[in-house]
């Protein structure tokens, strides 16, 4: 079993976790790709809220990176997201 994700505020990312072909693969997401990808006019967007809210297209853009060849922890740029 995977751990849920969270923020890790040194680093400015939500870290989290996907299960790919049975293995949990980690992954993290800036608090700044987050914000400007899904809510660029917001003012103090909570990371973990924006997120959540669009979990099932990052976790594919995980999968894809993945698929292309990243191997683990992947860390997603705005150029991942669709």
């Amino acid at each position: 079993m995977s751990n849920p994700p969270f923020f890790h505020e040194a680093s400015g990312t939500v870290r989290f976790w996907i299960l790919i072909d049975g293995v949990h693969v980690g992954a993290s997401i800036g608090k700044e790709v987050l914000h400007y990808h899904y809510r660029p006019t917001a003012a103090d967007d909570n990371p973990m809220e924006t997120y959540e809210l669009h979990a099932e297209e990052i976790d594919a853009a995980v999968r894809k990176r993945v698929a292309g060849g990243s191997t683990e922890p992947v860390m997603l740029r705005e150029y991942d997201l669709s």
